[in-house]
């Protein structure tokens, strides 16, 4: 049936690219500003998040670490969309989103105190700009939308990032933060990083949007989607949806199509939902090899660079561990005195009575 003159409706749109898996510029007119070491420091990171990540997995398997969510083939969206920031912008994560707050200033063994379960990994140094992980799906699409209104009420140029999964997408509180932050224009940056999987759910049985990007249009926002496993198309879009932001131009919704090598959780079994053919298609665009190839053929990287980098990655994860499991063990007096400045009568109270 022929769509009739007065339905909505909308073109399919294409992600926005820059490389090739070759590691080929595809797309020039898009290409961020970027200086020769500005370039090596993105990959430097993206080496570094990638080492991390697999150490963090086998420090999850000794019991060193409590929940850990794998990254391995996100790092192009994670560091590329927090590199694009100004460190006094803010970054409100899903639980996944460990590196980009690391990477905004966080110490990494207070990331891994987190993971822990201890307090203290929740005490945000001053002058670092996050929000601890949100654990419930979707809130933290709430918290950025309210730090947005924030910043539009003090006439602050600065931008509030967030990030969830396709499955997140899904959420009441993803169409609510979106509707707000239309209705109000607000300085926020929504980042979905869709990587075709809702834990098990596959993308097509969860929505039957063309995309998440065009979920924005309903909002009355700017949608976009790219190339999740390019980091520089990664950098360029947030860039604008950041400059967009301070100028007073509203939120941007961005879809970035991505995969992840990993499972969801410790606890998940890939292979029950996806097929080694689909795993095989997605490494030839893995974002680290991808980047490096373009770095190579620029005289700026080399697989020995790669090796050096994840030599220093393991160390520093190696020396943040053991800074984390020599960190005081926690006790309900303790947690007790962190909640306020001035602890409350009725809280003395019970500390009193524990005891």
């Amino acid at each position: 049936m022929s769509k009739l003159p007065y339905e909505v409706h909308s073109e399919p749109v294409t992600p926005l690219s820059v490389l090739s898996p070759e590691g080929e510029v595809v797309n020039e007119a898009y290409m961020p500003n970027l200086t020769d070491e500005q370039l090596k420091e993105i990959m430097y990171r993206m080496v570094f998040t990638r080492t991390w990540d697999e150490r963090a997995v086998n420090l999850g398997r000794q019991g060193r670490l409590g929940f850990y969510a794998p990254v391995s083939g996100q790092e192009a969206s994670m560091v590329g969309s927090e590199y694009a920031l100004n460190k006094d912008d803010f970054v409100c994560p899903g639980y996944r989103d460990m590196p980009q707050i690391v990477w905004h200033g966080l110490p990494l063994y207070q990331a891994f105190l987190y993971s822990r379960g201890h307090q203290h990994g929740g005490q945000v140094p001053e002058g670092v700009h996050v929000l601890m992980p949100q654990i419930i799906i979707g809130a933290q699409i709430l918290h950025a939308t309210g730090v947005a209104m924030a910043f539009k009420k003090k006439g602050e140029k600065r931008v509030a990032i967030t990030y969830t999964g396709d499955g997140g997408s899904s959420e009441g509180d993803f169409y609510e933060g979106l509707n707000f932050a239309g209705a109000f224009k607000l300085p926020v940056i929504y980042v979905v990083q869709n990587n075709g999987y809702a834990i098990t759910t596959p993308f097509a049985k969860q929505t039957a949007a063309q995309s998440i990007a065009h979920k924005a249009l309903a909002a009355g926002v700017r949608g976009v989607q790219v190339d999740g496993m390019d980091v520089l198309a990664v950098i360029k879009a947030v860039s604008e949806a950041a400059e967009r932001g301070r100028n007073g131009e509203g939120a941007t919704l961005i879809e970035m199509l991505t995969y992840r090598f990993r499972p969801h959780s410790m606890a998940d079994d890939t292979s029950k939902y996806r097929t080694k053919d689909e795993e095989g298609e997605w490494s030839l665009k893995d974002p680290i090899t991808r980047f490096a190839k373009f770095l190579e053929k620029k005289g700026l990287w080399t697989e020995e660079d790669t090796a050096r980098v994840k030599e220093e990655a393991k160390a520093a994860v190696n020396e943040n561990i053991k800074k984390a499991e020599a960190t005081e063990k926690m006790t309900v007096s303790g947690l007790i005195d962190s909640m306020f400045e001035t602890t409350p009568a009725y809280l003395e109270a019970q500390k009193a009575d524990f005891q």
